[in-house]
């Protein structure tokens, strides 16, 4: 049985902007997921070429750029002053401490992507705009260049970490 149903115009522009609504949506997930494994793929290869040269050639500095945006630099540059820091305790959890450009310090972690500066609630977590703050995106580099500082901190000194007492007292 064949239906006909009779809608007006501006019911057809209605439903048109409800279904488009919901596919923009499935997009931007299916793109955010797919742009995510370009980002592992792309932090791997980084790795793999790091290890091997010490170096970053130019098509991986390219690709970083295009993915991750204008952060990527200034990631690369917390790397490069050495602003990344991997705090370990005896009981095996790991955060990483990044010090931003204003002297902050920011505690990250890289296992469930996640930073608690305000770049990274805006751009990533309200408007989508990134996948990554800089200082998020400074820590996974580092760990994949093995460029990280280390620090071992009793599991107490964690526990204060981890509840966003950032400052570490040794």
């Amino acid at each position: 049985m064949l239906y006909i149903i009779q809608t007006t115009a501006e019911e057809e522009e209605h439903t048109s902007r409800r279904i488009c609504g919901k596919h923009e949506h499935v997009f931007r997930c299916i793109m955010g997921s797919s742009l995510l494994s370009v980002a592992e793929q792309l932090l791997r290869d980084l790795q793999r070429t790091y290890s091997e040269t010490k170096q970053i050639p130019d098509d991986l500095l390219i690709a970083l750029q295009f993915v991750f945006g204008p952060c990527a630099l200034q990631a690369l540059d917390l790397v490069d002053q050495r602003f990344v820091t991997c705090v370990s305790s005896p009981s095996g959890r790991d955060a990483f401490q990044v010090l931003g450009g204003s002297g902050r310090l920011y505690t990250c972690f890289t296992s469930c992507h996640y930073c608690p500066c305000p770049a990274f609630s805006f751009t990533v977590l309200r408007r989508n705009e990134s996948l990554m703050c800089k200082h998020l995106l400074a820590a996974c580099l580092s760990q994949a260049m093995g460029l990280c500082q280390q620090e071992q901190v009793s599991d107490q000194q964690m526990t204060h970490i981890l509840s966003g007492q950032t400052e570490v007292s040794t």
